[in-house]
């Protein structure tokens, strides 16, 4: 499956009126922490992979994200899997080093055959990422057109093509 995902720069407040009055219906809230790792012989930076631990409460979630595919939006294959917390002392042990972590509050939105997430990003501010999960590389410019047209019904327009491991990373260097 690969994930075709737009993400905007928002006020939450204003969007979240607009996800309900389009009739989305909430799917949750959650407090996550991402943690981001560097492959000890494989640099992720160079190929545009990551491999990201998400936990949130006593659950986590280990992912690999391949590298971008297609145009217009961020699209790439993940692997996802569900582990204990423990997976980071795991990871660590194995030589992987932490390169990012990224806190967030996210509340989830479902509707029109697309996703939406309201993200207050620690030390990056307020963003709405915009989902839509293809099987083909051929319903990639389709997805993409769909995101951004319910992007324009939400009143999204600034677009953010960086991840959000990219903006912290980013961030992290401008303060060093």
């Amino acid at each position: 499956m690969l994930e075709v995902e737009v993400k905007y720069r928002a006020n939450l407040g204003k969007v979240r009126e607009r996800v309900l009055a389009f009739g989305f219906s909430p799917r949750g809230v959650s407090e996550e922490v991402d943690t981001y790792f560097q492959h000890p012989c494989r640099d992720f930076a160079a190929t545009d992979e990551a491999l990201r631990v998400r936990v949130s409460g006593r659950s986590a979630v280990l992912t690999y994200k391949g590298p971008r595919v297609g145009a217009g939006a961020k699209t790439r294959v993940e692997v996802s899997t569900s582990a204990e917390p423990t997976i980071v002392e795991l990871l660590e042990r194995l030589g992987f080093v932490k390169v990012a972590v990224v806190k967030k509050r996210r509340e989830y939105y479902e509707g029109l055959g697309v996703l939406v997430s309201l993200d207050e990003v620690e030390g990056l501010g307020e963003f709405v990422e915009i989902e839509k999960v293809v099987a083909r590389e051929e319903d990639i410019l389709g997805a993409v057109e769909e995101v951004r047209r319910i992007a324009s019904l939400l009143g999204l327009v600034e677009e953010v093509r960086e991840t959000y491991l990219e903006l912290a990373l980013k961030r992290a260097a401008n303060k060093a």
